[in-house]
C-alpha cells in the first residue's frame, strides 16, 4: 500500500432494480457476516444528503410504502490504489433519521431478508448430489453459486420451511459450511479456506495489535483489504506470540469503516485450518 493511499467508502441503495450511489458524505458502516446460515447484518449511517433524496430513502423503505418490491443496500470500501470492492450486500430492514442540524439517516439491513418469509417445499430424487441441491437453493434466493467442496450423493433429501433456512439443511449435510456472502451461496469443505483467499497477516501488512486466543481459535483486527473473504484463510505471523502463528479459516468477519473517522478495519474471528 502506499505511504498515502486515501480511502474510499461508497453505499448504494436499490430500489425497483435501480442502484443509485452516494459518496462524499459523512459516511461509517458496521456490520457482521457469519460462516453459517445466520442472516450477515450492517448498520450504515450517512449523513447531511440533500433533502429531495432524503425522503426519497425514507418513502421508499417506508414499512408504509406500497411499493413492497426488494430495497437492496451495497457498502463499498478500498482504496484509490485497488478501487472500492462490495464488501457487504443486504436488505433494508428499517431506515430512521436524526435531528437537525446534522441530519443522519441510520439504514439497518439483513443479508436476504426477503427471502425469510417465502416459505418453500422441495424434494430431490432417492439419490441426489449435493451440487445440484445447491444449484437449486442459489436460484431459489437469486443468488449466484461458489461450490468448492467436494461433491458427494445425498439421500432423500427434503426440505421445507423459510428459504433461508435450506442453507442451514445444505450445511448439516457434513463435511461442508454452507453460507451466504452478498450474492452468493458459498459450499466450501469444513476446516479449508476459499480457494485463492489466503492472506498473510502480520505487522507490515496490515495487522493492527495482536491477535487474540477464543474458544475457537484467534481473533485478529486489521486493515479492509481487497482479498478477505468470509471463509477464506490468513496466515498469521506474529513476532511477539509466535505460538499463534499457522494457517486460519474465517468464520466470522466483523468490519468497520468510516470516510471521515478512524474505523477502516475488518475483525475476523478465526478456527485453525485443516493440513
Amino acid at each position: 500500500m502506499a505511504e498515502f493511499d486515501p480511502r474510499i467508502v461508497k453505499i448504494g441503495i436499490e430500489v425497483d432494480g435501480v442502484l443509485r450511489v452516494y459518496d462524499g458524505l459523512k459516511i461509517s458502516a458496521t456490520g457482521a457476516k457469519f460462516g453459517n446460515e445466520n442472516p450477515n447484518e450492517c448498520e450504515v449511517k450517512i449523513s447531511n444528503l440533500s433533502a429531495d433524496v432524503r425522503d426519497y430513502i425514507l418513502t421508499e423503505t417506508s414499512p408504509f410504502n406500497q411499493n413492497r418490491t426488494r430495497k437492496k443496500i451495497v457498502v463499498y470500501a478500498g482504496r484509490e490504489s485497488y478501487g472500492a470492492p462490495i464488501i457487504y450486500v443486504g436488505d433494508i430492514t428499517t431506515v430512521s433519521v436524526s435531528q437537525p442540524p446534522d441530519i443522519e439517516l441510520t439504514i439497518k439491513a439483513l443479508t436476504d431478508n426477503h427471502a425469510k418469509g417465502d416459505v418453500i417445499a422441495k424434494t430431490a430424487a432417492p439419490k441426489a448430489s449435493l451440487s445440484s441441491i445447491a444449484k437449486s437453493s442459489a436460484e431459489t434466493l437469486g443468488l449466484s453459486l461458489d461450490f468448492q467442496a467436494e461433491d458427494k450423493q445425498v439421500g432423500n433429501y427434503a426440505f421445507s420451511g423459510g428459504a433461508t433456512g435450506e442453507v442451514g439443511k445444505i450445511g448439516a449435510a457434513g463435511d461442508v459450511d454452507a453460507f451466504v456472502d452478498d450474492t452468493t451461496l458459498v459450499i466450501k469443505p469444513a476446516g479449508y479456506p476459499l480457494a485463492g483467499r489466503v492472506r498473510l497477516l502480520n505487522i507490515d501488512t496490515g495487522l493492527i495489535g495482536q491477535p487474540e486466543f477464543t474458544e475457537r481459535g484467534i481473533k485478529v483486527t486489521y486493515l479492509i483489504d481487497e482479498t478477505t473473504k468470509l471463509g477464506g484463510g490468513l496466515r498469521v505471523e506474529s513476532l511477539l506470540n509466535p505460538s499463534i502463528n499457522g494457517l486460519y479459516v474465517i468464520y466470522k468477519l466483523n468490519f468497520a469503516v468510516a470516510n471521515r473517522d478512524t474505523p477502516f478495519y475488518w475483525i475476523a474471528e478465526c478456527t485453525r485450518a485443516v493440513t
